[in-house]
């Protein structure tokens, strides 16, 4: 089982009985604004969810690594982080990166504190060599958190996704192991 820890938070492996914890988080509107396809809408869709993440979380080569996030004071559920093995090669793994959190925890610094913790594990502990990340430009919040953890702007693709009724722009970033500078481990 995965476990990470950061200065305020417990990063880990979800576990039996999260569920409730998923629904929470994953049934909150605010917090899936940007991410309408993996909304819930029942327990029974939040079992389901956990499910799959416990068996992705057991299986020989594992396709994501995504930590629920908690209060180390409270052990409240405070979001989700992680990543999406995209690719394995010859020199090393590439995935895609992603967060959302509970709104009480937005404009606190979880995000990048919890990113900058993932990205140190995935580079030093899990052979990953590139991290991409995206969102639509209108999260500001979003592509601040990527900036602030040292990833790069690669892109900004103009009205290219339809959310919300509107074609929006969407911004993609990445790090190379490379480009990594261990200086942002400072957070922890």
């Amino acid at each position: 089982m995965l476990r990470l820890e950061t200065r305020r938070m417990i990063l880990r492996d979800y576990t039996v009985g999260d569920e409730t914890a998923i629904l929470k988080l994953k049934s909150n509107p605010e917090t899936m604004f940007y991410l309408p396809g993996m909304r819930l809408n029942s327990l029974e869709e939040a079992k389901a969810d956990l499910c799959q993440c416990l068996l992705d979380q057991t299986a020989a080569k594992r396709h994501t690594v995504f930590f629920h996030m908690e209060s180390k004071t409270t052990v409240e559920v405070i979001g989700s982080i992680g990543y999406t093995i995209k690719q394995n090669t010859p020199l090393g793994k590439l995935a895609d990166v992603g967060y959302f959190l509970l709104p009480q925890f937005w404009n606190q610094g979880y995000a990048s504190e919890a990113l900058m913790r993932v990205i140190e594990f995935a580079f030093l502990e899990d052979n990953v060599i590139r991290l991409s990340a995206g969102c639509i430009k209108e999260n500001v919040g979003s592509e601040k958190v990527m900036q602030k953890c040292g990833m790069i702007k690669e892109a900004e693709h103009i009205n290219c996704t339809w959310h919300a009724g509107h074609l929006q722009t969407r911004v993609e970033y990445r790090l190379l192991k490379n480009e990594w500078c261990t200086d942002t481990i400072s957070l922890k």
